[in-house]
Parts: structure tokens; sequence; C-alpha cells
């Protein structure tokens, strides 16, 4: 079982961006019952998903129209969240060290 800090992060963000709540809690709720040991792990689940160093991955939400990315804690089985947010905003940040 993942442990995932802080899902409050993602109702703050689908109460201000509606259309994303239903793909942010199945994110979630995929998330929390997951068993990803390794980042092929999470591609198994997430074909789409984007590996990045520092244990960061790049989640596309509601078809690529958001991007959430999370810090991963393999060995605690802990998930980071790092910031969601629109494309356009994801385009102004460095995904590797945020």
């Amino acid at each position: 079982m993942e442990r995932i800090f802080a899902k409050s992060t993602l109702r703050e963000f689908w109460e201000t961006y509606p259309d994303s709540e239903q793909y942010l809690k199945t994110w979630y709720d995929t998330a929390i019952n997951a068993d990803w040991r390794n980042p092929a792990d999470v591609k198994q689940t997430y074909s789409t998903a984007s590996i990045l160093k520092n244990s960061r991955i790049v989640f596309n939400i509601k078809g690529n129209s958001y991007r959430l990315i999370v810090k991963f804690n393999f060995e605690k089985q802990w998930i980071f969240i790092r910031f969601v947010g629109t494309h356009a905003e994801y385009d102004t940040i460095d995904a590797n060290i945020i």
C-alpha cells in the first residue's frame, strides 16, 4: 500500500479545474492500491508516464490537458505530489527539481 502526500493538493486543483476531478481521483485510487516497487512497475500501469531523474515521474492527466509530477520513495512506498497544473504551467517549471 502506497502513502500519498498530500491528497489536499489534488483536491484544491480539481476545485479550480472541475474537469480534472474524476481523472485525478482515478489516478489517486490506482496509486494508493498499487504495488509499485520501481519506475518500470509504474510504466506497466501508466505507459505514457515520463520517468525523470530525482525519483520523479510525470503523469498525463485527462489526455495530457494537465500534468501531475510526483516524487517516489519506492522503498517506503511513499508518493509526494510535487506539482499539478495545466500543460502551460508545466512548461514553465523544471520537473526534475520541483
